[in-house]
């Protein structure tokens, strides 16, 4: 997936390391999901991109926010969007966190086991909590398989639970897991939530909404073998649908659906400009002569996926057609994690790249932030730069 003209342009004007977002892309890519998927309310996962034009962007065209902490909340609730379009949607909450988010007025609260629910009933008496089912995460590069959610025997006793402590049990969600690939796994998931509504209709407990949680893939990036990833959207969206219409029927006609999107929004509407550091050739012990491109931001400021992923590299110095060399693709740091390619396969590079040359890596917009660390071997995060939804480009899928 090629970059807008206004992240090209960005990216060309760009003289130092930076990460790009085009905001007119994202606020395109949100009006493409709320067209896919007619009356569900988006809620933007935050921690995929916690940069503040971006939440603004999002919530001006109409979003709210999945926050993880009460920091998130404040950020969230600085965009001017109405608290009950901000939900607290991490099942791992203490307590002073749980007392922290009802005293900003979040009333809604994720939950999968009985010890929250009574954290939150001590904490944030009379809130409404939505249960995470389990999923096997199949299907996904980052499943989220082990750390979050119940079976839905577990589910109906949370739900029970919760009505006893005089909370609402308002809901349901799930996760199918991060950069979900098969349009197979929100079947299964969606079956499962068709499953519980049921069960719990009939200990007459009757949800108000249901939350399909994130896992939407973005479009740009590469398997960590440098293949395209091709995700079935259109397969996707059409299995939501018909599932939406299925559990709307199951529950009268009475039921609102969410849906957490973070990296759809984001990850192919921002880009990184950085800078060849050095391509040079080494030997391994008792192995071959081995190229490797060292490039000014890696794992720990800005390329914190590339364990499972590589990311589309453009040399816009060198002609495209010019000659290339395999090479190992690694960041600036002394740690040997902050490089991929060494172990799945080789990335063609210019074969005479020099250090200072420009490297842009595209569809970087997701989680770019978020997990760089505060100057880990004295590498900063990368300053953000936002390029203004000034004008609307009809092709955002």
């Amino acid at each position: 997936m090629l970059p807008s003209p206004r992240l090209r342009a960005a990216l060309a004007a760009a003289t130092e390391d930076v990460l790009v977002y085009d905001l007119a892309g994202i606020a395109g890519r949100y009006r493409t999901l709320v067209r896919e998927l007619p009356g569900v309310a988006v809620r933007f996962a935050m921690k995929a991109c916690p940069v503040d034009p971006v939440l603004a962007t999002l919530a001006e065209a109409g979003a709210g926010f999945d926050a993880a902490s009460p920091q998130e909340i404040v950020q969230a609730a600085a965009t001017g969007v109405p608290l009950e379009l901000i939900h607290y949607g991490n099942t791992i909450k203490s307590d002073r966190d749980i007392a922290r988010a009802y005293a900003l007025g979040v009333r809604d609260f994720a939950t999968d086991c009985l010890a929250d629910v009574a954290a939150i009933a001590e904490h944030a008496p009379g809130a409404r909590v939505f249960c995470r089912l389990a999923t096997s995460g199949a299907g996904a590069l980052w499943g989220l398989s082990q750390k979050f959610g119940c079976s839905p025997a577990d589910a109906l006793e949370v739900m029970a639970a919760a009505r006893r402590a005089a909370l609402v049990p308002a809901g349901l969600s799930v996760h199918v897991g991060s950069q979900q690939m098969t349009a197979e796994a929100w079947r299964a998931a969606l079956d499962s939530l068709a499953e519980v509504l049921v069960a719990l209709a009939g200990r007459g407990i009757a949800v108000d909404h249901v939350n399909l949680g994130g896992g939407l893939p973005a479009l740009g990036c590469l398997d960590k073998h440098g293949r395209p990833l091709e995700p079935p959207l259109d397969k996707i969206f059409a299995v939501l649908r018909e599932g939406v219409q299925r559990l709307r029927e199951l529950a009268g006609g009475r039921l609102d659906v969410l849906i957490e999107p973070g990296r759809y929004l984001v990850a192919d509407h921002g880009a990184i400009r950085t800078r060849v550091a050095r391509l040079t050739n080494r030997r391994l012990l008792d192995g071959e002569p081995q190229h490797w491109l060292y490039l000014g931001c890696g794992k720990f400021n800005g390329l914190y996926e590339m364990d499972e992923l590589q990311y589309r590299l453009v040399f816009p110095t060198h002609p495209a057609d010019g000659p290339t060399v395999p090479a190992v693709v690694a960041g600036p740091t002394c740690d040997s994690d902050d490089a991929y390619a060494h172990r799945e396969g080789l990335v063609r590079v210019p074969a005479h790249a020099a250090s200072g040359d420009p490297v842009w890596v595209l569809s970087s917009g997701a989680y770019a932030t978020s997990y760089t660390t505060r100057g880990f071997n004295g590498f900063g995060p990368l300053p953000e730069l936002c390029v203004p939804a000034s004008e609307e480009d009809p092709h955002e899928r």
